[in-house]
């Protein structure tokens, strides 16, 4: 599958959330949250390879496993330490990121990390240098937001969607690129043979006045695309936790719309609605409504309160099915 995943740490515990993505050219790696061994779960060759490490908010429930992710990719120079928060969290990451002793580190650990903040208009972005023992914070320039897009890798886009936990909370949305492909039944019926022009075709740098040749023939390049090109959309995948869902619906109504799978907090059930209000947390049935109204493929629910037992869980979502059909929880819980 393009897209998988799989929900970290166990019912009333820490939860976290892992994304890969294949795009059949490249495969990218996304940690939502870091809870207290969550990132023990993983393979010690997923944890090496994560790509954008992306936290909802930094309440010691979401941040407690941080250290094991560290520890495995501090001075890593493969890729990018990319690490995402919501606005006026940075400066925590930084404390975290020198709150250890490094006098052994110097220039051969070259490792850089770059934490940005998810504004509503721009993106803030501070370097950290393993070199330095992570003490210097080297501000970089800030970027402009384009709608919710914080980064726009080609094969996909992850989006931020800012939320209120009364603090700022962030959810995030990867949405992988629409598949282009050729209809093969249409080509045969054309008469044309497949070869290396259907790399051409595909090319979307190619102008609309552009031709190409098929078996010594000329043809138009925006005709047969017209003719042979069908595209499909993407997968894509939702996390949401830690907000009042009756603060932010609207936004999220709108952010989710068509998204395929929402992975989201169920912190407490309905009759216990004065809970989840003073906690900042939303109910099952109440983030059931808000993906019922979005038009989401599926509701996962996760992030449920220890209060709760499996009876409990399961009355949960019963609850949440009720308004929503295609809700479910996570398998084993």
């Amino acid at each position: 599958m393009p897209l998988s995943f799989q929900v970290l740490g166990q019912p009333g515990r820490d939860n976290a959330l892992f994304v890969k993505l294949d795009s059949g050219q490249a495969q990218t790696r996304f940690l939502f949250d870091c809870g207290d061994g969550c990132p023990h779960q993983l393979p010690a060759a997923e944890l090496r390879e994560i790509d954008h490490l992306c936290f909802s908010h930094l309440h010691i429930d979401h941040v407690a496993g941080f250290d094991l992710f560290f520890r495995t990719n501090f001075n890593r120079t493969s890729k990018e330490n990319r690490i995402w928060v919501p606005p006026g969290s940075g400066a925590i990451i930084g404390h975290r990121l020198r709150g250890f002793l490094w006098n052994l580190v110097g220039d051969r650990d070259p490792g850089e990390w770059l934490v940005s903040e998810c504004g509503p208009d721009a993106i803030r972005t501070v370097r950290y240098c393993a070199s330095e023992g992570f003490a210097v914070a080297h501000p970089e320039p800030d970027r402009p937001r384009r709608r919710r897009v914080i980064v726009d890798g080609g094969a996909f886009t992850l989006e931020a969607v800012l939320l209120d936990h009364g603090t700022p909370s962030a959810g995030y949305i990867v949405r992988e690129a629409p598949h282009v492909n050729v209809d093969t039944e249409k080509l045969a019926a054309l008469g044309l043979s497949p070869g290396p022009w259907l790399k051409r075709l595909r090319d979307p740098a190619a102008g609309p006045d552009d031709t190409v040749a098929v078996a010594g023939a000329r043809h138009s390049l925006a005709r047969l695309r017209r003719q042979l090109l069908v595209t499909t959309p993407g997968d894509s995948i939702a996390y949401l936790t830690d907000f009042r869902v009756d603060a932010s619906a609207n936004e999220l109504a709108t952010a989710l719309h068509g998204v395929n799978t929402v992975v989201c907090e169920s912190h407490y059930r309905s009759a216990d609605v004065h809970l989840a209000a003073a906690a900042m947390h939303s109910t099952a049935a109440e983030v059931a409504a808000m993906a019922k109204t979005a038009g989401v493929g599926r509701l996962i629910l996760f992030h449920v309160s220890d209060r709760y037992d499996a009876a409990a869980r399961r009355d949960m979502l019963l609850e949440a099915q009720a308004v929503f059909a295609a809700t479910a929880m996570v398998q084993g819980w």
